[in-house]
């Protein structure tokens, strides 16, 4: 397996307290890996600690063909190695147009290359292409999951990092949310998708891991994980 993030024994909390307790977590280069779990179990968490927002209290995150170790490294380092996270709750610059928000995400690259980039965005979004001059807070809410996720790919990024992309969208919009990640892995990204909506994700992944109060309970392939008894009954209603 060629793995582009190993993750071992990692640790995480908030005070004294623990949130997430020594988990491993491996995401092979070009799948879509899916992290579901309930409110709390620790998905967001474990998120902020892969992309440098959280210092680890323990563990490794092991990156890349050598393997160098990120945990404590800070953010912006580990954004320019190719890790980028879309936020949970989207987090787009309201006040900013949808062009300005977009050229954030390409922030240190040359003119050139970040109008080639955006073409690229736009391509994929076309509704972002007809709003690039309007503020990002008159867009709607499946809009702005677009553009936040315009935005991650502005950079480029090795290895996507979605939280919750459902959160608060319409079926529909979800579908369509859903069907764009399920082509980015068709073009090769690697993605680590955290999500509550289990029947989404597990039918776009490739694998799965299933986190209970900071510990991972069940993982494997996504579509064996689907069939699990617990996890149908859990996380997926039936």
């Amino acid at each position: 397996m060629n793995a582009l993030l190993q993750v071992e024994g990692l640790r995480l909390g908030y005070g004294r307290a623990d949130v997430v307790h020594g988990i491993d977590l491996t995401v092979p280069r070009g799948r879509i890996v899916s992290l579901i779990g309930s409110n709390g179990a620790g998905k967001t968490t474990i998120l902020r600690g892969l992309s440098g927002l959280m210092k680890p209290r323990g563990g490794h995150i092991r990156w890349g063909q050598d393997g160098a170790d990120l945990a404590g490294e800070a953010a912006h380092r580990i954004a320019r190695r190719g890790i980028v996270q879309v936020p949970e709750g989207r987090q787009v610059f309201a006040n900013m147009t949808v062009a300005e928000n977009l050229r954030l995400g390409a922030y240190h690259a040359p003119g050139a290359e970040a109008a080639r980039r955006q073409e690229a965005v736009v391509a994929r979004f076309p509704r972002l292409g007809e709003r690039l001059s309007q503020q990002a807070g008159y867009l709607s809410g499946g809009e702005q999951q677009m553009l936040a996720m315009g935005r991650a790919l502005m950079a480029e990024p090795v290895l996507l990092l979605l939280d919750e992309p459902s959160m608060g969208l319409a079926p529909l919009i979800v579908e369509e949310i859903f069907a764009i990640i399920a082509a980015l892995r068709t073009e090769g990204r690697t993605i680590l998708l955290v999500e509550q909506n289990a029947s989404a994700a597990l039918a776009i992944a490739d694998d799965a891991y299933v986190l209970e109060t900071g510990r991972i309970r069940l993982k494997g392939p996504a579509a064996e994980v689907a069939r699990n008894p617990e996890v149908t009954a859990a996380y997926l209603g039936l």
